[in-house]
């Protein structure tokens, strides 16, 4: 049986805490004398001795904590070895979060980007380290109702800040093409679920087929992160509000509102059977503070000036299945070799959950 397959299958009886399992770090797997000669170079204000350590959390790019006696940093790299076309672009996260903190949205200040890979192995970036709190729940466990509902809050007021920002105005006007966004998502993870597939799936081979006809036309153009969530926020360490939005590897310039629906997924998410993977608001729907989805999808739509979200059902089929097709890329660097945590193949037995959910959506939209 294929390493990928045995690890697959051994979290069929093993259900994990995410707040424990993916906080805290691990011991680093990256050559700390090269970095520090490196960085002492080329790092404003850097001197060793330099302490690494690897964040636990986080499946794409890995990212570790720096700590030198004048201060902490944070490095986050491509990930060794073989790697899926157009993934982990490191050198467009660095170059969205460097316009980005000049704007004033909350955001890791980028401090330096490296796209040498003989340096580490791979391409890496280095920003300052923002110390506060990761939620790995999106209910955000620990918080009184009053807490919980000022973090969605700041979560809604944060997005919407995104999506109103002026990619021109912030040197960005080159960083996509917003026109038909939705329609090369849809054939960007097609394709990139084609080259990870591991088992056949009915309900992607059917998405794959009806998604290019039933994509909306664009709702506008503006800056996407493309994986916002709580557990990709930093929130500060004794208010409810976030400090800095991370991950930002699958950011460009396309439609805000397939983004903003994106974040709505966390209401509809199937509850993973191991609790790897991306958390849900099922079961915790009635926890105090925790918005209902219609009065969270009207804060943001005064806040950017619309009247409603047309289409939605679509909308949440396109993102269920480019989250799919996402964490099947996951599963496809397990199969690979190349996976960047360990828990990836109990995050990536989603895949077929998400499928479903997706053509549930599509079926509500007429498929």
């Amino acid at each position: 049986m294929p390493e990928w397959t045995r690890c697959r299958h051994s979290w069929a009886a093993m259900r994990i805490d995410r707040q424990q399992a993916f906080s805290g770090t691990t011991a680093s797997d990256i050559d700390a004398a090269a970095l520090e000669a490196y960085l002492s170079r080329n790092l404003d204000g850097f001197a060793g001795p330099l302490t690494l350590a690897r964040f636990k959390g986080g499946q794409s790019n890995p990212t570790y904590k720096l700590t030198t006696h004048g201060g902490s940093y944070v490095l986050r790299r491509k990930p060794f070895g073989k790697l899926l076309p157009s993934a982990h672009a490191i050198e467009r996260e660095y170059r969205v979060t460097e316009a980005l903190a000049r704007a004033g949205f909350p955001v890791a200040r980028p401090l330096h980007l490296c796209a040498d890979d003989g340096i580490i192995g791979a391409a890496f970036y280095v920003m300052a380290h923002a110390g506060g709190r990761v939620f790995w729940e999106p209910h955000a466990p620990g918080l009184s109702g009053t807490e919980r509902a000022a973090l969605f809050d700041s979560l809604n007021a944060a997005i919407a800040q995104l999506h109103l920002l002026d990619p021109l105005a912030l040197g960005l006007g080159g960083f996509g093409k917003p026109q038909g966004y939705v329609a090369r998502q849809i054939k960007r993870w097609s394709e990139q679920y084609r080259a990870s597939e591991t088992e056949t799936i009915a309900e992607m081979n059917s998405l794959i087929a009806w998604l290019p006809d039933a994509c909306p036309a664009d709702s506008g153009a503006a800056i996407v992160h493309g994986d916002f969530r709580l557990d990709n926020c930093i929130v500060h360490p004794a208010e409810p509000r976030v400090i800095a939005v991370l991950d930002w590897e699958l950011s460009t310039l396309g439609d805000p509102l397939a983004d903003f629906t994106y974040h709505l997924m966390q209401w509809f998410m199937p509850v993973s059977e191991t609790g790897a993977g991306v958390g849900s608001l099922l079961g915790h729907e009635r926890e105090p503070g925790v918005p209902a989805i219609d009065a969270y999808i009207a804060d943001y739509c005064r806040r950017t000036g619309r009247s409603g979200i047309p289409d939605l059902p679509i909308y949440m089929a396109y993102n269920f299945f480019r989250l799919a097709a996402i964490l099947q890329g996951i599963l496809g660097r397990v199969r690979d070799g190349t996976a960047a945590n360990g828990d990836a193949a109990a995050m990536a037995r989603q895949v077929r959950p998400l499928a479903e959910t997706a053509w549930s959506f599509a079926r509500k939209a007429g498929a």
